[in-house]
Formats: structure tokens, C-alpha cells, sequence
């Protein structure tokens, strides 16, 4: 996943509001959202090469998501998937502060890699290439190929999208939230990062979505949780070259107890 903006604890009524877009090589083979067969109490779309995925949630109320950190001068080809950490905390049984401190002890082995885990209470943020473990307290956090909140355009654009989003006690249409998350504006050259890819290739990846011959935005995702504990998952998948964008949406209320 490339770009992820949550609200925790912002909202009067929605105590989680989370949208997010992965941006994967087209040819990586995924499956879409989907209530896991092995495990199902965990909604998640899957890697089907590496076996985790990027994003989810499970009906007790676990979440997690991952983004790479963008560093491509210092890649392990051999490092173990990423996503399976995702994967790993939401069947796990494990507190989001004890399943991040034994990690800590094997980062090295990884590729860069920012990792949110947390429920409805507690929201934790690590990354191999940070400051540690840091709890997010309530607000609205940005995170994309780099730090937490480091301040590229398209996460500078896409918190104050959300947050203008944010601005009433009810939620905009859906539709509202995928326009956030398919906008395609390209800062100045003078704005881009430096993050060793080259400048076309920091161009193709500066917009919220991303579209390239062989690289871009794979998928859109929108959760968001009520103060009651009902939670909607709506993904909208994209195909360069398929029919339009497939979405698929699931609800349900968390388990008593989460």
C-alpha cells in the first residue's frame, strides 16, 4: 500500500475513518476483499504471491496496515514479505505494544516498512526506519513511502481532503471519499521527494492515484467504524484496460467486547 490517511478518535461519531489506496505492480497477483476462508474473522484483500496483505480488519476489531518505505539503495532481495506482519497481528492474540516489541528485535530482516496495528482503543505506528514505537493519539495522520506524517504533497493534500471531509457530524457519500483517493494532481518538481527512483519516476508517483504502464494504484479502500461498533469496508478495485472499477462492500458489527 502506498497511501494511507486515518481520522482516530476525530470524529464524534465515527471514531475511525480510513481510506487508503495500494499501489502494486499489475501483474502481482491479488485477490480482492473478502471474508478469508482459513480465517474468517479476518477481511482483507490478499498477496497472492507473499501470502499477507496490506490492509484489514477482523470482526473483534483488530486492524493493521502497511506501507513500504521507499528506499531502493538499500533492498534485501531475499527479506521475508512484508505483508505477512499485517497478516500475522490480525490472527494474532497478541496486544498491539507486545506484538510490536519482539518485531523491533528483527526489523533488520525486512525491507523498509512503516506498520499500523491497533483496535478501537489503543492505534500504534512503527516503522524499521523510525523513532520506535509511537501510539497515535486522536487526530488525523497521513502516512504514504516515507515517516509518518513526513510532509509530500499528496499526503499534505490528502489529510486536508479528508479533514474537510471531516467537517460536519455525518459522513459524505462514498463517492466523496474515492474522488479523494483517485485524484491525480502532480506537484511541482521543485515539491518531489528525493527518494533515489529517479525523476520521472518520483513524477509518476507523486499523485494520491497512481497510473503507469506497469505500476499504479490497484485499489481504493474505505473503513470506517460508528461509536456503536458497526463497521463498512468498501473497496474499489482498478484494472487498467478492464471495464470500470469493481466495488465490493461488507458490514458488520463488532464482536461484544471489542
Amino acid at each position: 500500500m502506498c497511501l494511507l490517511v486515518v481520522a482516530y478518535k476525530f470524529h464524534p461519531t465515527y471514531p475511525l475513518v480510513l481510506v487508503a489506496n495500494r499501489d502494486e505492480y499489475y501483474d502481482r497477483p491479488t485477490a480482492p476483499v473478502h471474508f478469508w476462508d482459513d480465517a474468517p474473522e479476518l477481511l482483507a484483500g490478499k498477496d497472492l504471491k507473499g501470502g499477507g496483505t496490506w490492509l484489514g480488519i477482523t470482526t473483534s476489531g483488530r486492524l493493521a496496515a502497511i506501507t513500504n518505505y521507499r528506499d531502493p539503495r538499500n533492498q534485501k532481495p531475499r527479506a521475508p514479505s512484508r505483508g505477512m506482519l499485517v497478516r500475522d497481528f490480525l490472527l494474532g492474540k497478541d496486544s498491539p505494544v507486545h506484538f510490536l516489541e519482539p518485531l523491533k528485535n528483527k526489523a533488520g530482516q525486512y525491507n523498509g516498512f512503516n506498520i499500523i496495528v491497533g483496535d478501537m482503543t489503543n492505534l500504534y505506528w512503527y516503522s524499521n526506519k523510525g523513532p520506535g514505537i509511537i501510539a497515535l493519539e486522536r487526530g488525523v495522520f497521513g502516512l504514504s513511502n516515507h515517516l509518518l506524517d513526513t510532509p509530500w504533497p499528496k499526503v499534505l493534500r490528502a489529510k486536508q481532503m479528508l479533514l474537510d471531509l471531516l467537517s460536519s457530524d455525518g459522513l459524505p457519500p462514498d463517492e466523496a471519499f474515492f474522488n479523494l483517493l483517485s485524484d491525480q494532481t502532480k506537484p511541482q518538481d521543485s515539491e518531489l521527494p528525493d527518494t533515489g527512483v529517479g525523476l520521472e519516476w518520483e513524477r509518476i508517483l507523486s499523485p494520491i492515484f497512481i497510473s503507469s504502464p506497469v505500476y499504479g494504484t490497484r485499489s481504493s479502500t474505505l473503513i470506517f467504524v460508528d461509536t456503536r461498533g458497526n463497521v463498512r469496508f468498501v473497496e474499489k478495485t482498478h484494472d487498467p484496460g478492464a471495464p470500470p472499477p469493481t466495488v465490493r462492500e461488507f458490514q458488520f458489527t463488532l464482536d461484544s467486547g471489542s
